[in-house]
């Protein structure tokens, strides 16, 4: 298992289902993130869209510089309990939403060089923000189309080819001060040293001429295998080239290997195969993994075959596709068993949803080396009702 602190943890200890993180883990991976900046003087934010548990914003704050957020709601999370620099990127703002960023942002990136004319014509000399655009670099690195930002016909950012024929000093360049860029999805360094050789060969010259660039997320930077001398030494030189600073929004490398989602196996029947209906959801708990998709691992299961008793495991909900997928055990399963999904932290706890008036799983905090464990938060009829009128 990833989350591997989680192998002595009992989950009769929480509510069912309850998200459950470990933040000695936490702190693990923001180590190893606040090592990066030390010593390539980079910046790293939280991107808020990954991970938004903002009952660690204590510990978070001591190792990052910031966090990022995709819109009004995220940035204001951002800034009134995270604190730091707050940067905002969106496909399109809103004017009444924009007005409001501009109040507290630190950096607003904008998709369009329209909306950064017009918007940006609206700040005055009280808004403090600096101003940068999203490119596409036209260079794919992903596999999944679903979560490629290059993919064709993406509508996320400028395509490089647009900025390249406009010289520094173009009046459409006139109040930009930075670039930001997303090309990865769960990858290593050579993907975002291939992606920054293309973005240095189109568009040189307006790189000299800005004080900051964003470099995105999707960059697996805690994980074993990744390999952070190579993203060190490339941050460096980069700077040292254009003279600028240099951001990192990892989300993923944050919260990766750090929680569970702790189920129960609430029946368990038999139709071709044998069942297993849980109080947890695909479609409200584990939307990844049916939009990936992917097979969440399950502490003490196996693929289907491994092990002499295989189950196909689902939700509660009315969607027939339900389903977590086809997992084996060492014995039968029980009604009202307890069920560990792993590396549940990460893109899952910000994808809930009520559908079908499925309760929201409970948060818990753990610290795997004093065994402390805290209920953060609970969550019944009110939280469903208060979401439709």
């Amino acid at each position: 298992m990833n989350s591997h602190t989680f192998n002595s943890f009992d989950p009769t200890r929480v509510p069912s289902p309850c998200f459950v993180v470990d933040e000695v883990a936490v702190e693990h991976n923001l180590r190893i993130l606040k090592h990066v900046c030390d010593e390539s003087g980079a910046k790293c934010l939280l991107a808020l869209k990954a991970f938004s548990m903002f009952s660690l914003a204590p510990l978070i704050s001591r190792y990052l510089h910031g966090t990022c957020a995709s819109g009004l709601n995220e940035a204001r999370l951002g800034h009134e309990e995270f604190g730091g620099e707050c940067h905002v990127y969106s496909a399109a703002f809103t004017d009444s939403e924009f007005d409001e960023i501009a109040g507290f942002a630190d950096h607003i990136v904008f998709n369009s060089l329209h909306q950064s004319t017009r918007l940006g014509s609206r700040l005055s000399s009280a808004y403090k923000p600096l101003i940068g655009l999203r490119i596409n670099p036209l260079h794919s690195e992903g596999a999944n189309p679903l979560y490629d930002p290059c993919a064709p016909g993406s509508r996320l950012g400028i395509p490089i080819t647009e900025l390249a024929s406009l010289a520094p000093q173009d009046p459409a360049l006139a109040r930009i001060s930075g670039l930001h860029f997303h090309t990865l999805c769960e990858q290593g360094f050579e993907p975002l040293d291939r992606t920054l050789s293309v973005i240095e060969a189109a568009l040189e010259p307006l790189l000299h001429s800005l004080k900051w660039i964003n470099f995105g997320g999707g960059h697996h930077i805690t994980q074993p295998d990744y390999n952070v001398a190579a993203l060190i030494d490339r941050i460096k030189r980069f700077k040292e080239r254009y003279d600028v600073d240099v951001y990192l929004e990892p989300g993923e490398a944050i919260a990766i290997n750090t929680g569970v989602l702790v189920s129960t196996v609430l029946d368990v029947t038999h139709n071709d195969q044998d069942l297993a209906i849980l109080d947890t959801s695909a479609t409200c708990h584990m939307p990844d993994t049916l939009e990936m998709p992917y097979r969440a691992d399950i502490f003490g299961a196996g693929p289907a075959s491994a092990k002499a008793h295989r189950y196909r495991l689902g939700g509660q909900t009315c969607l027939a596709g339900d389903v977590m997928g086809d997992y084996s055990f060492d014995q039968p399963l029980e009604r009202g068993q307890r069920l560990m999904f792993d590396d549940m932290s990460h893109y899952t706890m910000v994808k809930t949803s009520t559908f079908n008036g499925i309760n929201l799983p409970s948060i818990a905090l753990w610290n795997s080396g004093s065994d402390a464990l805290t209920i953060i938060r609970e969550f019944g009829y009110e939280d469903f009702k208060q979401r439709l009128s």
